[in-house]
């Protein structure tokens, strides 16, 4: 199988010159930096998404314009991770992530220095467009920078930063608001770069790939700018303007999809791609990414659902739905060395396995909540999904770069991420329609027997009569109870098809076929 797929792909590009592992304190430094890197990245991607109403109020804007902010950076991000491979090529994978990281500061500078909200939203795309190559050079360079046999506790290191990201980015980006004022949310992230970009200059320089001159691909370019631009239009905006109802969502579905098809035709056939197609090509790989993206995209949709579920529905304030997601981030952070240890010695499926366990355990734990629910019961299943994170990526990113030359691992790790990043899209968008749709039929459920003559609705107009309401007051009193009810319902709903999901996805883990010198050193094989 193996010789197969490297028959059929592509000739591999140039060969990288074959750097040793770090030794010591270079290694720890190297580490430093690249997680600080990779942590002010994934921080931002979150950390605007709680100051929205404050930056729009600031701005003389609405809410629903100040998405934007949020939007404009998804989109130009989910365009430039894909093309991390060939960039790589063109400059070198220590050029570019440091030139990476030092554009990600000022653009962060320029954000928040920003006036109008054209001019935040004009700073917010060229953010995301330099952010794009930084995670998937630092996984590249990370795994560079450790001894084969310990391939799993870099990528264990990595994980850390994605994991706690996401969690620390709402908390901070509310505290913020709160106590000083928005443009900081951008600021704090110019100290950090500097030194993360200065630090991982000082310790890369020497060890930078080969680089080649390749000529542009401006169809295949063009072309992924296109759909991808307008398949993550659709999907943030979708349900914003009730999705195939509108005809700017239909278009936009066309456009990605004609393009995308389009797209791939060209870049199969292209000479020198810009995005590394045959990459799928590799068993591993193409079962590895859908894994992780399927997987991902259900979770993500998990961890959306959840707070609005909280806010809108159970009456938390934002600070509290925040402080009820952040015990995931404890079993994370604890876990995560304990898997990198336990790749070097076990199946990475075997642990994979374990997690999507726990993801299913949890979410029929959630599948159970109802309306008197209290914080604590809330936070218990998250607590315990920190497990599931850790053994989650840790283990697949090992697969799915399982047995890949090195000189693809840079091209590898963007076009994975850039899948699982859609899919974490589709995730969201999926996830808050069906519960808005779902709460819609349980509410017309509900309120069949919220009618005259049924004894429990006279006996509560009753006692609300005889507590001084009148008869409209103790209607909407009754609606209101509905709703709350009707949307837990769909909440629960979701999570318990997401725990039935999160079973079937085992079969996908044992699909991928990774290559095993020691047990372990399966995702290590590409790294050097």
């Amino acid at each position: 199988m193996a010789a197969e797929e490297k028959s059929a792909a592509k000739p591999a590009p140039p060969a990288a010159a074959a750097h040793p592992p770090l030794q010591g304190r270079a290694r720890t430094m190297g580490t430093i930096a690249l997680s600080a890197a990779v942590f002010m990245n994934v921080l931002d991607s979150s950390i605007a998404n709680v100051s929205i109403p404050t930056i729009a109020g600031d701005l003389g804007v609405s809410a629903t314009q100040g998405t934007w902010v949020i939007t404009s950076f998804a989109v130009a991000n989910a365009i430039t991770v894909p093309l991390t491979g060939w960039l790589t090529q063109r400059f070198g994978q220590v050029r570019l992530f440091v030139a990476s990281v030092l554009l990600f500061v000022l653009t962060s500078w320029l954000c928040g220095f920003s006036w109008s909200l054209e001019s935040l939203v004009a700073s917010r795309i060229l953010q995301g467009a330099v952010a794009g190559p930084m995670i998937p050079l630092s996984q590249s360079l990370m795994l560079g920078s450790y001894p084969r046999d310990k391939a799993g506790m870099a990528l264990a290191l990595w994980s850390m930063t994605i994991l706690v990201g996401p969690v620390a980015g709402p908390l901070l980006g509310g505290w913020i608001s709160d106590n000083y004022s928005w443009p900081w949310i951008f600021y704090i992230n110019v100290p950090v770069g500097l030194l993360a970009g200065w630090a991982a200059w000082q310790i890369y320089k020497e060890r930078d790939s080969v680089k080649s001159r390749l000529p542009i691909d401006k169809m295949g370019l063009a072309l992924l700018v296109v759909w991808v631009g307008a398949l993550q239009l659709m999907l943030d905006k979708g349900k914003e303007l009730d999705w195939f109802a509108s005809g700017e969502i239909i278009l936009l579905a066309v456009v990605a999809v004609v393009a995308c098809v389009f797209f791939i035709i060209w870049e199969l056939t292209a000479e020198h791609p810009v995005v590394d197609l045959a990459l799928f090509k590799y068993r591993n790989f193409t079962a590895g990414v859908i894994t992780i993206s399927v997987g991902y995209g259900v979770f993500f949709g998990t961890v959306v659902l959840l707070p609005l579920w909280m806010q809108n529905t159970m009456g938390y304030t934002a600070t509290d739905a925040g402080i009820a997601s952040a015990p995931v981030g404890i079993l994370a952070i604890i876990i995560s060395p304990i898997v990198g240890k336990l790749l070097a010695r076990h199946d990475p499926r075997i642990i994979a396995t374990f997690a999507f366990l726990v993801f299913s355990l949890i979410s029929f734990m959630r599948a159970d909540f109802s309306t008197d629910v209290d914080i604590g019961t809330i936070m218990l299943p998250t607590f315990i999904q920190g497990a599931a994170m850790a053994t989650f990526f840790i283990p697949l990113t090992t697969v799915t770069l399982s047995g890949l030359d090195p000189q693809r691992i840079p091209a590898a790790a963007g076009l994975s991420n850039f899948v699982r990043l859609v899919f974490g899209a589709f995730g969201t968008s999926i996830t808050t329609t069906l519960w808005e749709s779902r709460a819609s039929l349980h509410h017309a459920h509900l309120a069949e027997a919220a009618r005259p003559g049924e004894p429990a609705f006279d006996a509560l107009v009753s006692g609300l009569q005889q507590k001084g309401l009148d008869a409209g007051q103790g209607a909407l009193l009754i609606d209101r109870l509905i709703n709350q009810q009707a949307f837990t319902l769909s909440a629960l709903d979701i999570f318990y098809a997401s725990g039935i999901l999160f079973l079937a996805m085992i079969a996908l883990i044992w699909v991928t076929r990774p290559s095993t010198g020691r047990r372990g050193g399966a995702g290590a094989t590409g790294a050097h």
